[in-house]
C-alpha cells in the first residue's frame, strides 16, 4: 500500500485531487494536511471525517510551515503533492506577508522533510502556477519562458517554484515543478472569476470585471488537471524528476468572453455587467504551450470549455448552501492601478 500526502488538501484543487485519487487508486492511504484557512474546509473532502472512520484517508489539521509536524507526515509517505498555498492575486496586494510566509517558507518546510526522507519519498511535486510567468511574451507559453511575476501571490509562488527546483539540483530530491494555469470546476471559492460569475447569476447581480475584461486566460477543468498529477505521479522517475510541465488547454479566453459564457448557459443572456479598476500588476494574457507534457507523458485535456463549465455551474445550482457562506468573502478593498480605492 503506497501513501499519498496531500498539502493543502481540503483546499479547491487539493479536494479535488483527494476525490480523484480516492476513487481510482482504493489501495492507497491518503493523508491530507491542511490549517483551513477561509479558502479550505473538511466538507470539500472524499470523506467525512467527522462522522466517518476511514482507514484509507486521515486528516491533519496543522500549518505548513510546522517543521515537527510536516516532517512526521512526510517520513510516512513514498509520494507527497504540495497544493498548500495562498493562490488569491487580489488578495495577495490586500494581505501580502501570509502569500511569503505560507508558499516560501512553507514550501522549504516541505522540500526539507523530503530531503531528509530520501530513501522513503518516490515522488515530491510541487504546485507552481501559471502566474510565475507574468504577461505572455510569446503566442503561447512554453516551460522556458522567462519567469516574470506581476504580483506578490505570483513572486512568492515563483520563489517556491525556484526554491524546489534549487532542492533537487543541490540535495537530489525526487521533485516535479508543475505550473497548472487557471483551474476551475466544483467546490472553487467564489473569490475566483468562474464562481463569482455563477453566483453572481444565481444572484441575480451584476457580473463584475477587472478594467475592460480583455485580459485572457488560459482555464482549464480541474479533473483534467488532477489526471496530469497522476500520470506525473506515476510515470518512469527519469522521465519527469527534474522536470518543469504546463498544464493548460492551449486556448486563451477573455475575461469578458467568459462572463458572456456563464450568462448564456445559465439562461441569461440579459445579465448586467460592471466594470472596476484594473487591479495593480494585472497580466494580461496567458496561454499554455503544452507541447512538453503532450510528448513526454501524453497528456491533453479531455474536457472542453463547454461541459467544464455546464458541471461547474450545476455544481453550484445544486451545493448552495456549501457557497452562501463564503458570500461575504468575494470582496477585498485595493487600491487599483490608478489609485482609486475599490472593492475587488
Amino acid at each position: 500500500m503506497k501513501t499519498l500526502l496531500i498539502t493543502g488538501g481540503a483546499g479547491f484543487i487539493g479536494s479535488n485531487f483527494a476525490h480523484y485519487m480516492y476513487a481510482k487508486y482504493p489501495d492507497y492511504r491518503i493523508i491530507v494536511l491542511d490549517c483551513l484557512t477561509y479558502a479550505g474546509s473538511v466538507e470539500n473532502l472524499p470523506v467525512r471525517i467527522w462522522e466517518d472512520h476511514d482507514q484509507r484517508l486521515s486528516f491533519w489539521y496543522g500549518d505548513i510551515a510546522n517543521a515537527e509536524l510536516v516532517g512526521s507526515l512526510v517520513a510516512e509517505s513514498e509520494f507527497i503533492v504540495h497544493f498548500a498555498a495562498e493562490s488569491h492575486v487580489t488578495r495577495s496586494i490586500y494581505d501580502n506577508t501570509q502569500f511569503f510566509k505560507t508558499d516560501v517558507l512553507g514550501t522549504q518546510t516541505v522540500a526539507n522533510a523530503v530531503a531528509k526522507n530520501s530513501r522513503k519519498v518516490e515522488r515530491f511535486i510541487h504546485i507552481s502556477t501559471s502566474e510565475v510567468y507574468g504577461t505572455s511574451l510569446s503566442d503561447k507559453m512554453d516551460e522556458g519562458h522567462p519567469l516574470n511575476p506581476m504580483s506578490p501571490y505570483a513572486s512568492a509562488k515563483a520563489g517556491a517554484d525556484r526554491l524546489v527546483y534549487s532542492y533537487h539540483t543541490s540535495y537530489g530530491i525526487p521533485a516535479v515543478i508543475v505550473r497548472p494555469f487557471n483551474n476551475f470546476g466544483p467546490r472553487q471559492h467564489l473569490e475566483k472569476v468562474v464562481p463569482r460569475f455563477v453566483t453572481s447569476v444565481l444572484l441575480g447581480e451584476a457580473l463584475t470585471l477587472h478594467g475592460h475584461g480583455e485580459a485572457k486566460r488560459d482555464f482549464v477543468f480541474v479533473r483534467d488537471n488532477c489526471r496530469a498529477l497522476d500520470m506525473i505521479l506515476h510515470a518512469p522517475a527519469e522521465k519527469v524528476v527534474g522536470e518543469v510541465f504546463n498544464v493548460g488547454t492551449g486556448m486563451a479566453r477573455s475575461i469578458q468572453e467568459i462572463a458572456l459564457d456563464v450568462a448564456r448557459m445559465m439562461g441569461n443572456t440579459g445579465a448586467k455587467q460592471e466594470y472596476i479598476g484594473d487591479r495593480p500588476g494585472q497580466v494580461d494574457r496567458h496561454c499554455a504551450d503544452l507541447s512538453k507534457i503532450k510528448t513526454i507523458l501524453g497528456w491533453q485535456p479531455q474536457i472542453s470549455w463547454e461541459d467544464g463549465l455546464a458541471e461547474t455551474i450545476r455544481w453550484y445550482r445544486e451545493n448552495e448552501a456549501w457557497w452562501r457562506k463564503q458570500l461575504w468573502l468575494r470582496k477585498i478593498p485595493i487600491l487599483t492601478a490608478s489609485g482609486k480605492r475599490e472593492m475587488h
